[in-house]
């Protein structure tokens, strides 16, 4: 793990509680829309969503359907009843002052993810509302309730990852399949997954030590270098033989370091009951199981698939964990016209690379995965080179057909040895002192050489071919 160590003989526990804003019309228990994002402050508001005397909350099937299907994906066991509890809490943003959520009896109890060779264990994952925006000034803080009542789910880990980076690949993979299973589109940017993180550091082989609580964190990388910042700040207090007090703590992102928000609440700090404006609702086991049925290839089992294909361990994964890539690489996989790791090395350096570059998603262009697939294609069958390809590439995201450009443009590739021929020996009698270096054992002079054919073919000579016909006339091996 690049550029964080734990000190030798201590080791850190971190457990997450990771919020997830679900993708749904309609709020958690309301009938205002659950897309606030972008809308005007306030603006998607309601009676109940505003806590208004004598409204009633109503649960949203949706969601409850969503959380089974997380539930389910992780191997939790889902109950038989669908119960909601109140949490009783000071939300300056949330108009109630309390929270309705579920307590011991969580849409899904127990569970794991798989990672790598082993498995992170879920502790439970449970649906509740979320609470407003506080916008803080400098003289007075405003308040935005779009957001508040907008359907949650919170999933809550076992301590079972072992340093910062391990958290940060843990929640990019939450994201991954949340999105597989089309349950949210978990972007932190817009608040729509959001982490809390319990760590403790100990000297090896003691018992777990004392739990410190990061809160709100809203993007991987705060995730990652508030644990950086807090086992450190940890690992000097133990080093000093002093004890780490447990706290709820918040983080600087100016400075990277946490600080105290308040002492940490116990359970009973909360007083949680049963919601009486919610009785128990039976959830059907017909249901469950319809939804068991319906749920899609997951990231893992497309890992395995892959890699049954032969792709390189590394491609497998990337391709299972990004799900717009995966589905790309499934449909041009499913033309059968090109080699899988062909198309892995293809997807993953050269396509993502440019859209890296442009700052676009593959959604937001016009590429097909039959338009890539035959470019890959012509490139395999040695109609066109390696360099041909990549600069067709860009024209491909603007809907361009790569057939049709190579036609109208000329571009397939020489293969015509008689042709190439000519051209090397005009370009040995062009370069006599690089033919004598490489005659002379400099083999790097090869390389000027081979620009050169390649300059006078425009680009359209293949390399490999080039080389060799240079390597016969300069009579070298």
């Amino acid at each position: 793990m690049a550029g964080f160590f734990l000190p030798e003989g201590f080791e850190a526990a971190i457990g997450l509680e990771v919020h997830l804003h679900l993708r749904t019309e309609t709020k958690m228990f309301c009938a205002c829309r659950a897309d606030y994002f972008g809308s005007p402050p306030n603006a998607q508001t309601c009676p109940v969503c505003l806590g208004l005397p004598g409204s009633l909350p109503v649960p949203n099937k949706r969601a409850v359907e969503y959380g089974l299907r997380l539930a389910l994906a992780l191997q939790s066991k889902v109950p038989e009843r669908l119960l909601f509890h109140r949490k009783n809490y000071f939300y300056p943003d949330l108009p109630k002052n309390y929270q309705i959520t579920q307590y011991d009896l969580p849409i899904g109890l127990g569970g794991r993810l798989p990672f790598g060779e082993r498995a992170i264990r879920i502790r439970r994952l449970h649906l509740e509302e979320d609470a407003g925006k506080s916008l803080h000034l400098e003289d007075r803080t405003l308040l935005d309730l779009n957001r508040a009542g907008s359907p949650l789910i919170e999933l809550v880990t076992e301590p079972d990852l072992k340093n910062p980076e391990e958290a940060r690949l843990f929640l990019q993979r939450i994201q991954a399949l949340v999105q597989t299973l089309g349950l949210s589109e978990a972007t932190p940017e817009e608040g729509k997954l959001r982490a809390d993180v319990n760590v403790s550091v100990r000297r090896k082989g003691e018992a777990l030590g004392t739990k410190v609580e990061i809160k709100n964190l809203n993007s991987f990388k705060s995730v990652q270098r508030a644990l950086e910042y807090e086992i450190r700040r940890q690992t000097e207090i133990l080093r000093r033989n002093e004890r780490v007090r447990p706290a709820t703590m918040a983080f600087d992102e100016g400075s990277g370091k946490t600080f105290p928000m308040r002492t940490k609440e116990e359970e009973a700090d909360y007083r949680y009951f049963p919601e009486p404006d919610l009785p128990p609702v039976p959830i059907p086991r017909a249901w469950v199981e319809e939804v068991r049925r319906g749920l899609p290839e997951l990231p893992w089992e497309k890992e395995a698939r892959y890699l049954a294909l032969g792709l390189k361990p590394k491609d497998a994964e990337v391709l299972a964990y990004t799900p717009s890539l995966a589905w790309f690489y499934d449909q041009a996989l499913a033309l059968g016209e090109a080699s899988p790791q062909a198309l892995a090395n293809w997807l993953l350096a050269d396509l993502s690379g440019l859209l890296n570059d442009r700052g676009i998603s593959l959604e937001k262009t016009r590429i097909t995965p039959s338009a890539f697939t035959r470019l890959v294609q012509l490139f395999e069958r040695g109609e066109i080179t390696s360099r041909t390809a990549k600069d067709l590439l860009p024209e491909l995201l603007l809907g361009e057909d790569p057939e049709k450009l190579v036609e109208e443009r000329g571009l397939k590739a020489v293969t015509d040895e008689g042709a190439l021929e000519r051209v090397v020996q005009e370009v040995i009698q062009a370069m006599p002192e690089a033919a004598k270096s490489v005659q002379e054992g400099k083999l790097k002079a090869m390389d000027a050489l081979v620009g050169q054919v390649m300059r006078k073919t425009q680009g359209q000579a293949k390399p490999d071919l080039v080389r060799a016909l240079l390597r016969k006339a300069l009579g070298v091996g």
